[in-house]
């Protein structure tokens, strides 16, 4: 039963991380929009389906939330919103390469904002694989003589995101919900203006277009659902090892589908990342297995 239930997961949640990585397809097929309107699109969108979603499941009552929290909430929603206009913008301006590349750093960074905010020790393994991906970026530094600001600005935007949501312990789908609505009112200013600057392509270039720009909603959702199912059917541990099929997905598609360069200067960059993320998941491995040790054989 056990393992029926691990596999089913394990399904789940490569169908979401899958999804993800194929993700730039869609907003390359919808890059004849503006960045802002397709940000937009996706926040209104998201919020009719999601709470669709909760009504049919009958779980309204998930919305519930502390006022407390609300300040931390609407901080969520921002920076997730940062994050989608950056990925957007990245991708309908060709640098799918740098999208793959912040996804990858995120997790290293997730470890490095969990030491700063919550006091969490780093283990020797964890520091050298923070430094190893450090040397990447300082590498793209002195090449270009810039910092690489979107992957940067999407593994920020993204860590600091899952840092507050880990505060917040809300329900994946509910949580969403309630981020997307909370920037809805900014939304629609957003789209009132894109109106009022003749600038609005949804309703007047083509079906296919706003089919496209519904389908937004389902792109952000869908994956989420996946997601929620996988990581309750898996160890930590096992789902840690999906995390990096995404941006690997993204990246192959970039070069392969859409051209992207990908010389000597980036191969020794992800380079660098990736065996930062090799030395971080078997260190990952390792220490979940001496803990699962110590609980069955405690010492006496």
């Amino acid at each position: 039963m056990f393992e029926k239930k691990t596999i089913h997961g394990a399904y789940f949640a490569l169908t979401a991380y899958l999804f993800w990585g194929f993700m730039p397809i869609y907003f390359k097929a919808v890059g004849h929009v503006s960045p802002l309107e397709i940000l937009v699109q996706r926040i209104l969108w998201s919020v009719v389906l999601l709470f669709g979603i909760l009504v049919y499941t009958k779980q309204l009552g998930k919305l519930k939330i502390s006022r407390k929290k609300l300040g931390l909430l609407f901080l969520s929603a921002l920076l997730l919103t940062c994050n989608w206009l950056i990925f957007i913008y990245a991708i309908v301006n060709d640098n799918i390469v740098e999208t793959s590349l912040g996804y990858f750093i995120n997790p290293l960074l997730s470890v490095l904002l969990g030491m700063v905010f919550l006091r969490e020790r780093l283990r020797p393994l964890q520091w050298i694989a923070l430094a190893t991906a450090f040397s990447g970026i300082m590498f793209q530094l002195v090449y270009y003589g810039a910092i690489p600001w979107i992957a940067l600005s999407l593994a920020f935007s993204f860590g600091f995101y899952g840092l507050i949501r880990k505060k917040l312990s809300l329900h994946s789908i509910a949580g969403l919900a309630l981020e997307t609505l909370m920037v809805a009112p900014l939304a629609m200013m957003a789209l009132a203006w894109i109106y009022l600057q003749g600038e609005l392509k949804f309703g007047s270039i083509d079906l296919k277009t706003d089919l496209l720009l519904i389908s937004a909603g389902f792109v952000t959702s869908f994956p989420l659902l996946c997601f929620a199912a996988g990581i309750s059917r898996l160890s930590l541990t096992a789902s840690a090892m999906f995390q990096y099929l995404a941006p690997s997905v993204s990246l192959l598609i970039a070069v392969m589908m859409y051209g992207e360069p990908f010389g000597t200067d980036r191969v020794i960059t992800f380079s660098c990342i990736w065996v930062a993320l090799v030395v971080f998941t078997i260190e990952a491995i390792l220490h979940h297995r001496r803990i699962q040790r110590q609980r069955a054989f405690p010492a006496i």
